[in-house]
């Protein structure tokens, strides 16, 4: 029987697969045992036989897939001349907001949501334009093709998600080497800029189309991250019929409009009004300057172990979306972040490597006596100058910036150790595959797969592999000229180096977020090796740093846009040119944004900035720079903090248990992923456990007990409350800073103050000791390693 069939299959092929629900997998298993161990009579069986064999053979297994999808494709307009005329100018709305508010802590950025909000209304509004157009090659092209239509609104979603992860360059490179209060390179003129941006971008997209046999075709690669947006679509677009969801009869779109209109009205309390609700440290108000107790349950200073930490969505979704995250990676996440904040305490209240000497949990780097780190005192002609640097200080760690490198460290061997022991097999076949298919351009990857999706879409055109070999290597290209033209002191081997870690690493990291919605990007693999080939280059390092972790998190971002076409029937070839197109128009409005920023914002960067634009990426990217470059991995592994070298085998090491538990214990630890541990345990300096326990409250009651109790009210209504929940945020905050923030308006009350005017806010003791009487802590001056 057919039923059987796909039902054997499906047992086999989800055998491992943690999105998959346990109770379905327990039901399939005694179906294909047939009737008896069933138990039930023979009308029964046969019905749920083939019921279950229809969701998983024609449709997906998966819940979230079928709450935001069809199983069949509607003929109807796709790529439009109105799509491309919106998606330009949303991209440079979006790519504009996500450049200016990226220095932000919190930053804000113009979602893909809230864009999809604007595209709705402005695509309407388009539908009242005449008729009129021209034929080429056999097809008409009107401004008004009718009905403005759910794939013209996903098309073009799509195609401004490129604006919504901002430009990687643009977000630090050139924020720190153009600052003085970093590296203040003069020579890093618009030219530079340019190549640079645009190389690494489009390396990024050339690693795209490798992926594609791991990421999108596959059923498992679920994508849980890219649902909400498909949800929003259908929301506004989709006609739907009225029905009684245990107690609900409300549509998807009013329900969206009204918690997007609630959530922009909330957000103006805890950004603006009473913001001691973003911040709640309500412990350390009791005794506000003792120093242990901010220490541990500070949201500032300390480690945020805070039953109650934030009445804001804005922060409780800082690290992860809570509504979107699978429920398992979210706990097994906060698993780590939870024990490594004793390990983190543990190491400073044992003053190891002279951590008790800074704070707790900066991700700023210090000198021997406590104060910021200034490369320009230990550089000369932009290397390292021994002489400086003995004279000056070597860079030292925070606790918590030690566990965001040792976790980092131990993530990469786990991860691909991880990935090969339950995936290896597969990987395997769809690497000969790829080579075989560069050898027969012909054959569609869609024969190959059988689920109901890769179906619907092979009777479009498919890209074929060279389209994005061209792409890569004419990136390359821009690289070498971008390296060679401008005095980088970065050689063109170094960027071979880094490409070929990418295609290493690339496939396994992308399993992993593909399946549990957890990213984590390559910087620091990259940055330690850039630091061994050029000791004392700090400028090398983020160069090479840009395009290690740029190839890596575009190319994620462009196959998980990828993904949504895949879910939606939209045609390959029309996604690949409308990111191609997006993609130029971002680097330039990027470039432009920055640029002002540097010259017009008064101390960005700073401490001091009174707009919260204190630049925590770029400072993190400075620190990196001046540790893994100027001074060089060398000298942090053999002299100043030998333990990180030590995380690589602990991170390979870990993995052994933890498969052997799984294999002979499969029941209890099915969804225990060691990977997402110690990834959990890099959410650190400066953020902390108050940003991610809102986040597991919000889980627990969303993706753990609504969608057991009620899930065809989580099916209709879970994704589009977190689509809400983040527009009504967006809105609220541009809204907030250009009518109040930007021009000063403070409410100066208690409830704007109390969060920050004890130790927890900087006010007094910030460290557990003092520096000592001789001046510093640490090696003796001349006596740096």
């Amino acid at each position: 029987m057919k039923a059987l069939t796909i039902l054997n299959k499906a047992i086999e092929y989800h055998a491992d697969d943690f999105n998959f629900p346990e109770s379905t997998m327990d039901k399939i298993k005694l179906l294909v045992q047939g009737q008896e161990a069933y138990g039930q009579d023979a009308n029964t069986y046969t019905f749920d036989l083939k019921v279950e064999a229809s969701l998983i053979g024609h449709y997906s297994p998966y819940p979230e897939v079928r709450s935001v999808t069809d199983p069949y494709d509607e003929d109807v307009p796709v790529e439009t001349i109105r799509v491309y005329f919106l998606a330009i100018i949303w991209t440079i709305i979006g790519a504009g907001v996500r450049q200016f508010f990226s220095p932000r802590q919190p930053s804000i950025s113009l979602g893909s949501t809230v864009i999809q909000l604007f595209l709705y209304p402005c695509g309407r509004l388009l539908e009242l334009l005449p008729d009129w157009g021209f034929t080429f090659r056999g097809k008409r092209h009107s401004i008004n093709p009718g009905p403005w239509t759910f794939k013209e609104q996903m098309l073009t979603t799509i195609m401004v998600n490129v604006a919504v992860g901002g430009a990687y360059v643009a977000l630090y490179n050139i924020m720190v080497q153009k600052l003085p209060m970093y590296y203040g390179n003069t020579w890093a003129t618009p030219g530079y800029q340019f190549l640079l941006i645009f190389s690494t971008q489009f390396l990024g997209f050339g690693f795209a189309g490798v992926l594609r046999r791991w990421v999108i075709y596959p059923v498992k690669a679920l994508w849980p991250t890219i649902l909400p947006s498909i949800a929003l679509s259908r929301a506004l677009l989709k006609p739907e019929k009225r029905e009684h969801i245990h107690g609900w009869t409300i549509s998807r779109y009013w329900f969206f409009l009204i918690c997007c209109t609630a959530s922009f009205l909330y957000f103006w309390f805890p950004n603006y009004l009473f913001q001691a609700l973003s911040t709640f440290n309500w412990m350390t108000w009791i005794a506000p300057k003792n120093f242990n107790l901010a220490l541990i349950t500070g949201s500032v200073l300390g480690l945020g172990l805070n039953p109650w930490p934030t009445f804001d969505w804005n922060m409780a979704a800082s690290l992860t979306s809570p509504l979107v995250t699978p429920f398992y990676s979210l706990v097994n996440q906060y698993i780590g972040t939870f024990i490594s904040a004793f390990i983190i305490l543990g190491v400073y209240k044992s003053n190891y490597k002279y951590t008790a000497y800074l704070p707790l949990n900066t991700n700023a780097l210090r000198t021997n006596t406590n104060k910021a780190y200034a490369v320009t005192e230990i550089l000369t002609n932009g290397l390292l100058d021994e002489k400086k640097y003995q004279q000056y200080s070597p860079p030292f760690y925070s606790a918590g910036d030690l566990m965001v490198y040792g976790s980092t460290f131990a993530f990469y061997p786990a991860s691909i150790l991880w990935t090969f022991i339950n995936e290896g097999r597969t990987i395997m076949i769809n690497m000969k595959q790829f080579v075989s298919d560069l050898k027969n351009r012909q054959r569609s990857n869609y024969d190959r797969f059988d689920d109901p999706f890769s179906r619907m879409m092979r009777k479009h055109k498919e890209v074929p592999d060279w389209w994005f070999l061209i792409v890569l290597v004419i990136s390359f290209v821009l690289g070498v000229v971008c390296l060679t033209v401008y005095p980088t002191h970065t050689p063109v081997w170094a960027l071979v180096i880094i490409i070929l870690i990418n295609f290493v690493f690339l496939i396994p990291i992308a399993i992993i977020q593909s399946v549990t919605g957890y990213g984590f990007g390559l910087n620091v693999l990259c940055e330690l090796i850039s630091g061994y080939m050029f000791p004392g280059n700090g400028s090398a390092l983020m160069i090479l740093k840009a395009y290690g972790y740029n190839i890596d998190g575009r190319a994620e971002s462009y196959i998980s846009d990828q993904k949504i076409a895949h879910y939606s029937g939209i045609p390959p070839r029309a996604v690949f040119r409308g990111q191609i197109l997006t993609s130029l128009i971002q680097c330039i409005v990027a470039i432009g944004v920055v640029n002002w920023q540097i010259a017009n914002i008064p101390d960005l960067c700073s401490p001091q900035n009174t707009q919260k634009f204190t630049c925590p990426g770029p400072q993190t990217y400075y620190s990196a720079s001046i540790s893994w470059g100027v001074i060089g991995p060398r000298r942090m592994f053999n002299g100043l903090y030998p333990i990180l070298q030590w995380c690589f085998l602990i991170g390979a090491c870990v993995i052994i248990p933890f498969w052997f538990a799984k294999k002979y214990f499969p029941k209890y630890f099915r969804s225990v992923n060691p990977v997402l541990i110690i990834g959990g345990m890099s959410n650190w300096a400066p953020y902390n456990l108050s940003y991610l326990t809102g986040s597991l409250y919000l889980s627990i009651f969303f993706m753990f007990f609504i969608r057991r109790r009620y899930l065809a009210w989580w099916e209709k209504y879970n994704y589009v409350l977190s689509s809400a929940m983040d527009a009504g945020v967006a809105f609220s905050a541009i809204i907030i800073f250009f009518a109040v923030d930007y021009q000063a308006k403070r409410l100066g009350w208690w409830g704007n103050t109390v969060s920050r005017a004890g130790i927890d806010g900087g006010v007094g003791q910030q460290v557990q000791l003092p520096v000592p009487e001789v001046g510093y802590f640490g090696p003796k001056p001349g006596e740096y390693p």
